[in-house]
């Protein structure tokens, strides 16, 4: 299948009762006009990234029509996400969360790609390019994909964003591994949020969460001079870090142990103001900076056993 901007593409339903569609295609993404392309649907008005099925076809039309100006190549319009700085070079696979979330899916029901496409209608190109690339499908696409895995397209999109992580299932074979020093130091990256254990005056234990940043081997946050966390200066703290991927039912975490300090120095303030990715997440008058310089460092990592 070849095209040219500014020709029709026309999907046939196969289906009894459901519509034709058609759209202009709008942008390439390859010189010799192979799928896929962006096409802007006559319907919706809505440009979406399109690797068309057997159903297609194309209707070409005299190009460089009076009154339309020529419109190129857009390889990010549509569905696509622009890819962020420092991600993998063209070809790469980088899957988005709703690619992961349907591959694991289908390898947990055991289904092949072919099987899944033709179950949810779509092209097995496309599907391949939604698991191994960030994209953002659109409801249709999503209703039919979890119609043929059997699950909810909000479960696809990761809903339940406000209950608490880890509610998915276990993977089939989990190995639970000790991390070594560096691989702790690497997980905490430059900065992030954390949560910090404390014991309160009373005696009572108490975890709360801090934006934090990390300079060199100290871990530093922010926090008001009457509040918890202030009170534990002096002591010995812990702090903890974790990431969940409920999409593939793996994790992993980063306990941090050492006693509390407040920063006082006047450049050692200005310094950590100045580096810092953000301002409290909280908001209100937090400008003590206290300082955690870890005497212990250990973590944990939920991985498939074989890996």
């Amino acid at each position: 299948m070849q095209a040219h901007v500014g020709d029709q593409l026309v999907i046939e339903s196969t289906t009894s009762g459901a519509a034709r569609r058609d759209g202009e295609i709008v942008g390439l993404h390859h010189s010799d006009g192979t799928p896929p392309y962006d096409v802007r649907w006559s319907d919706t008005d809505e440009v979406t990234l399109v690797f068309p099925g057997p159903d297609a076809r194309i209707h070409h039309l005299e190009h460089e029509r009076p009154g339309r100006a020529h419109v190129p190549a857009a390889p990010d319009v549509g569905e696509t996400v622009a890819p962020s700085p420092g991600a993998p070079p063209p070809g790469a696979a980088d899957p988005g969360d709703i690619g992961r979330r349907v591959a694991e899916e289908r390898r947990r029901q055991r289904l092949g790609r072919e099987e899944t496409a033709r179950h949810a209608r779509m092209a097995p190109d496309y599907l391949a390019y939604l698991e191994e690339h960030p994209a953002d499908p659109s409801p249709e696409t999503l209703r039919g994909l979890a119609d043929a895995l059997g699950t909810t397209a909000a479960a696809l999109r990761g809903g339940g964003v406000d209950l608490p992580p880890g509610q998915g299932r276990a993977m089939l074979h989990p190995g639970l591994r000790n991390l070594g020093r560096d691989e702790c130091r690497s997980l905490l990256s430059t900065h992030g949020v954390g949560r910090v254990a404390v014991s309160s005056p009373d005696g009572r234990p108490a975890v709360l969460p801090v934006n934090y940043e990390v300079i060199r081997d100290t871990i530093a946050f922010r926090t008001a001079p009457d509040s918890l966390l202030a009170a534990a200066v002096g002591r010995e703290v812990a702090f903890e870090v974790d990431h969940v991927d409920d999409a593939l039912s793996r994790g992993w975490s980063v306990l941090a142990v050492g006693p509390a300090s407040v920063v006082t120095e006047p450049q050692d303030v200005r310094a950590l103001a100045e580096r810092a990715h953000t301002t409290p997440w909280a908001g209100g008058d937090r400008e003590m900076w206290v300082s955690i310089r870890p005497t212990s460092l250990t973590g944990r990592r939920i991985t498939a056993a074989d890996e």
